[in-house]
């Protein structure tokens, strides 16, 4: 009740599956992850002082990680108010926690060479491809799954079109549901093709500190070993003390554009319902105005607009701040990567919402049927291109004069009409085939 965010507090319950990956406490669980699995690697190498390191011992020092809890935040939480620095005081632990297993002599390894940034800028690349594969890729493959099943159960239900909010050539229900399970599929190709790249080699990215003190091993194949086989990054290089930032960016552009996608859906849904194309379904005990009893409003694709909205302003900040750093590197990016997991809540119960609005959706065949039969002006372009086949003189002037009459067209008006054009039997009956109900295309 007095969270200042709805995120963690009237939303809480939809979006706490993002707490493994967002939250502090989580992050400092992915930075321990790192450090643990950086002193592991380094044992692979004959490095001297750590070549006595016994190798069964593994098992023991990833439960540290796997293992962590809300006790061990808090632990590191208390260094932290002495060091005034996060990544530190997840370093003393970890010496800490060497201490309680005896392995003392192998503690200064810990963190060896490295800066923040090597940490933080695997970290969090590393959390948020996690998330993308726990919580926002399964979500959002069943919102294109259940667009997917409506385009098909709407496949044969003509509907009429419009193009800048007027009456225009018929289209059907299923194939505009069909657009956007193209526009997202595509969309999401592309988001899957994005790497997930992370920074890793010394205070200025060179492995300064690595080289001086082991001249003698490859510190550049080293990292690319470590990020890519240990972490299942994209090793990034070379880079200044942080990550470019350039291809999180992209992450956070593809994103925005496909939540454009589903705001898109969202805006033309409501107006099919404020049409009465679609009624809604009702549920027990829900009111829709405070005011008005007969109300159902579509609250759930209202909402899901607005979420996608604030998603989209917090995606399009960081994908426009994250790459651009004085020289080789000033702090801003620290504050701001710390707000990631918003936009990505946000979108969560976007899509949520969105959902819970399709299956909330009830067909209204009598009014989509009636909006087509009141207008069979539509059929004016069908009839004017066959007569272009055929040669007649000046068809679109001879269509145009009928239908922007103040008379209403009707179907019976648009039969006189063909009746009175100077052309064959057999190209008036082709032409009185023609209806706002079949007149959808291919």
């Amino acid at each position: 009740m007095n969270a200042i965010s709805p995120i963690d507090g009237r939303y809480r319950d939809k979006v706490a599956t993002l707490a493994a990956y967002f939250s502090e406490e989580a992050l400092i669980r992915y930075r321990v992850r790192v450090e643990i699995e950086y002193f592991l690697a380094l044992c692979e190498l004959p490095l001297t002082g750590l070549a006595t390191f016994d190798s069964t011992r593994e098992r023991e020092l990833r439960k540290i990680y796997e293992n962590f809890s809300p006790e061990d935040a808090q632990a590191i939480k208390k260094i932290e108010k002495t060091t005034n620095h996060d990544v530190k005081a997840v370093e003393y632990f970890i010496k800490q926690q060497f201490d309680a297993r005896g392995l003392q002599s192998y503690k200064e390894f810990i963190h060896f060479g490295l800066t923040s940034q090597d940490i933080n800028n695997t970290a969090i690349p590393l959390s948020v491809k996690e998330a993308l594969n726990a919580v926002y890729t399964p979500l959002l493959q069943e919102l294109i799954s259940r667009l997917s099943d409506l385009a098909t159960e709407w496949k044969n239900i003509p509907m009429l079109a419009r193009t800048h909010g007027q009456p225009a050539s018929p289209t059907r229900l299923g194939k505009e549901m069909e657009v956007f399970v193209t526009r997202l599929k595509t969309q999401f190709e592309g988001l899957r093709a994005i790497p997930h790249a992370a920074k890793f080699g010394g205070a200025t990215g060179n492995y300064n500190a690595h080289q001086v003190a082991y001249p003698g091993e490859d510190w550049k194949e080293f990292g690319r070993r470590f990020v890519e086989g240990k972490l299942g990054l994209s090793h990034s290089f070379p880079t200044t003390q942080i990550e470019h930032y350039d291809q999180l960016a992209a992450l956070f552009d593809a994103m925005k554009r496909i939540n454009t996608i589903v705001f898109d859906l969202n805006r033309d849904l409501w107006s099919y319902i404020s049409m009465d194309y679609f009624k809604q379904k009702i549920v027990p005990g829900e009111v829709g105005s405070s005011a008005m009893p007969h109300k159902v409003n579509p609250i759930d694709f209202e909402n899901s607009e607005g979420n996608l909205g604030l998603a989209n302003c917090l995606f399009e900040h960081l994908a426009a701040k994250l790459p651009v750093s004085r020289l080789q590197r000033d702090l801003t990016d620290s504050t701001v990567l710390r707000n990631v997991g918003v936009p990505f809540a946000h979108t969560i119960l976007a899509f949520q919402s969105t959902l819970k609005g399709l299956q909330k959706l009830v067909l209204n065949p009598s009014v989509i049927e009636a909006d087509l039969e009141a207008n069979w002006a539509v059929v004016a372009e069908g009839i004017q291109t066959v007569l272009r086949r055929e040669g007649f003189p000046n068809p679109y002037e001879a269509l145009k004069g009928l239908t922007r009459r103040n008379t209403k067209i009707t179907r019976e008006s648009i039969g006189k009409f063909i009746d009175s054009l100077e052309v064959s039997d057999a190209i008036k009956q082709e032409l009185k085939q023609i209806s706002p109900q079949n007149y959808t295309g291919i």
